[in-house]
């Protein structure tokens, strides 16, 4: 079935009790039990599941193709449990070019915990292939990568991975199931902070893990997050259900007006660099062409201005709010080494994009202002 009919029809199924086409929110914390101590909806207690979280889970895992899912109260949450079920006194290997909270989680909050830390360019598996131990039990690929939109090899780095006997996990929030399908290229765990292109209004922050297989680890995970409550609310699964609808439309939209943004760009004088899988230029565009079907709307752009200049530069665009986040209908960019701070590896010159849903002239033309073109 095509992503399209999937991302209306999975999960959302009408209600039995009012008939309703589009499903009630469920904001019971509890629910009444039979005389026999049985559930007649198999729901008991919130933390432990919930109408819409169950909903949503069963979207999530047949949208990437998965047997199970577990939805989260955040991106950070999700990656959090993870990295919690795969123990203490484990190796990790990260990318060196990633969400700065994930590597923090691994580094600052497991590494006290016996949690070994391995950071390199996985733009190459080879490194990967160097960095492995015996004790390494997690490979965790971000394809494209924040905010140098680097391309990891998914099929090459899940072979190294499951030959050193470690699970092999991608953050796919960038790429999207409706362009990359991280668990058909070999990959055990695809990971989301819905909160960004499933959610897809910045109205809601939640998070998902998406397991190939209903293994040891996703009971692992979900024993783990039934215990430690990190579970969205019932309102927040409600948002990303309406979000998913319309997914693959505005994904499609937002990759065709970032690439045309990108390809502006990247001929425009007061620009040094564009960072764009989808460009030619690109030094991982061929990989990037074997595992997406489309380059997403996440772009970066190095200008040749100062870190202030930069900033300034920034702060005249009209048409992008100068907001973190992405994946939202509006476009929003941000001077991503300010967001992240000290020790940050991000250019001092680099702004990072998310394309909306406006007209791509429009936004070349706030940028070609903006630049001083």
């Amino acid at each position: 079935m095509h992503i399209q009919t999937l991302a209306v029809h999975a999960g959302h199924d009408v209600d039995p009790a009012t008939a309703a086409v589009t499903p009630p929110i469920h904001l019971s914390t509890t629910f009444a039990r039979e005389a026999d101590g049985s559930y007649r909806g198999g729901f008991l207690y919130s933390r432990y599941a919930n109408p819409n979280r169950s909903a949503l889970e069963t979207c999530l895992a047949r949208l990437e193709g998965g047997a199970a899912a577990a939805a989260f109260a955040s991106g950070s949450a999700a990656t959090m449990t993870l990295l919690q079920a795969i123990g203490p006194a484990s190796h990790v290997i990260l990318p060196d070019d990633a969400y700065f909270g994930s590597i923090k989680l691994a580094r600052d909050v497991f590494g006290p915990w016996g949690m070994e830390v391995s950071i390199v360019d996985m733009t190459n598996p080879a490194n990967v292939s160097q960095a492995m131990r015996t004790n390494t039990k997690l490979v965790w690929l971000e394809t494209p990568s924040n905010p140098l939109l680097g391309i990891a090899d998914i099929a090459a780095l899940a072979d190294i991975a499951h030959r050193g006997g470690a699970v092999c996990a991608v953050d796919n929030t960038w790429g999207t199931p409706v362009l990359q399908r991280p668990l058909e290229l070999g990959a055990d765990v695809s990971m989301h902070s819905t909160t960004k292109y499933l959610g897809g209004h910045s109205d809601v922050l939640s998070g998902a893990l998406v397991f190939k297989a209903n293994d040891e680890l996703y009971q692992r995970v979900n024993s783990i997050q039934m215990t430690g409550g990190a579970v969205p609310s019932p309102f927040d699964c409600w948002l990303v259900m309406r979000g998913v609808r319309t997914l693959p439309l505005r994904v499609h939209a937002q990759s065709a007006s970032a690439m045309g943004l990108a390809e502006f760009l990247a001929k425009h004088p007061r620009v040094e660099a564009v960072h764009y899988p989808g460009l030619k230029s690109h030094p991982s565009h061929d990989v990037a062409c074997r595992q997406m079907s489309g380059f997403g709307g996440m772009l970066s752009v190095q200008v040749k201005a100062t870190a202030p200049e930069s900033i300034a530069i920034a702060d005249r665009l009209e048409l992008f709010t100068q907001a973190t986040s992405l994946g939202g209908t509006e476009s929003l960019i941000e001077h991503r080494a300010s967001v992240e701070g000290p020790g940050t590896r991000s250019p001092a010159n680099l702004l990072r994009v998310s394309v909306g849903l406006e007209h791509v002239d429009d936004l070349k033309e706030d940028f070609d202002r903006a630049l001083g073109g």
